[in-house]
């Protein structure tokens, strides 16, 4: 049997492009999405694919006894992407609001990883990956919830990757920075959810973040495609020595050096230009 993979949010982007370049690479994939619709546009494009709601722990639950029922109880790797981001200012996000990005963004991706790493330990290897953000070590105004869901995970990544020494069983980040996918859109629909506008000190920053979320395209000129992923994705499943973070893009990798050698508020200067 090839090797099986579990992928989370598989409905589009980077988790769409590579389920199938997985699957047309040989592997055992199992995409899943959030949405029944979703999981069946994907089984009809020939992937083997579930629902799973990274927001609930009985679907996460369900989601891997079907796994296991799928691949023999045999897993090699999880690549956890699904997840959305949550705009607005922090003192106008109620706390439910950032429950719900934790949720899905933090808690879910925990509760699913400590689900299948028994399958990996019992088979004395496995691979990990988690899909991160340049928003995971440099943060961007009107972005706090997502901000503090990625660098929790940066942080549960790094813990993991040391308890894990020994075990034959490997955990990378993957770190896009700007990619063209349907995030803007998932985005405006949260900030509609949560954030009251009109009350807000940020009423007229809030106009200019509408207007980029509702674009089409990011218009950004550093913006590259899904299709970017994978490789760095190939090269965390394959390698002998998986790096522990990939950076894809530019700006991924300028902020990653000016952390390290900037003031912090040299720093937060070019951030703010940024945002």
């Amino acid at each position: 049997m090839s090797k099986a993979i579990l992928i989370t949010g598989c409905s589009s982007g980077i988790g769409y492009v590579t389920a199938h370049a997985l699957h047309q690479r040989g592997y055992h994939v199992i995409a899943s999405c959030r949405s029944e619709q979703d999981v069946l546009r994907l089984q009809q494009e020939g992937l083997t694919s579930i629902q799973l709601d990274l927001s609930s722990v009985e679907s996460i639950d369900a989601a891997v006894e079907k796994t296991i029922a799928l691949t023999d109880g045999k897993l090699y790797a999880l690549f956890n992407n699904g997840a959305y981001g949550q705009p607005g200012a922090l003192e106008d996000l109620p706390v439910e609001g950032l429950k719900a990005q934790f949720e899905t963004n933090f808690f879910g991706w925990h509760h699913l990883v400590c689900k299948v790493l028994p399958l990996m330990r019992q088979q004395d290897e496995g691979r990990i990956v988690q899909n991160s953000s340049v928003l995971g070590f440099a943060a961007m105004k009107y972005r706090g919830a997502y901000n503090a869901s990625k660098f929790a995970l940066e942080g549960w990544t790094d813990t993991l990757r040391l308890e894990l020494t020994g075990s034959n069983i490997h955990i990378s980040l993957i770190e896009p920075g700007p990619i063209e996918t349907r995030f803007r859109a998932n985005a405006l629909q949260a900030f509609h959810q949560w954030i009251e506008i009109d009350t807000s000190v940020h009423k007229d920053a809030y106009q200019q973040q509408i207007a980029r979320l509702e674009k089409e395209s990011s218009n950004n000129a550093f913006v590259l495609p899904a299709e970017s992923c994978i490789a760095p994705v190939l090269h965390a499943l394959e390698a002998k020595k998986p790096k522990i973070r990939y950076r894809i893009t530019k700006p991924t990798k300028v902020f990653a050096i000016l952390k390290r050698i900037l003031p912090t508020a040299w720093l937060d200067k070019i951030l703010l230009k940024a945002a």
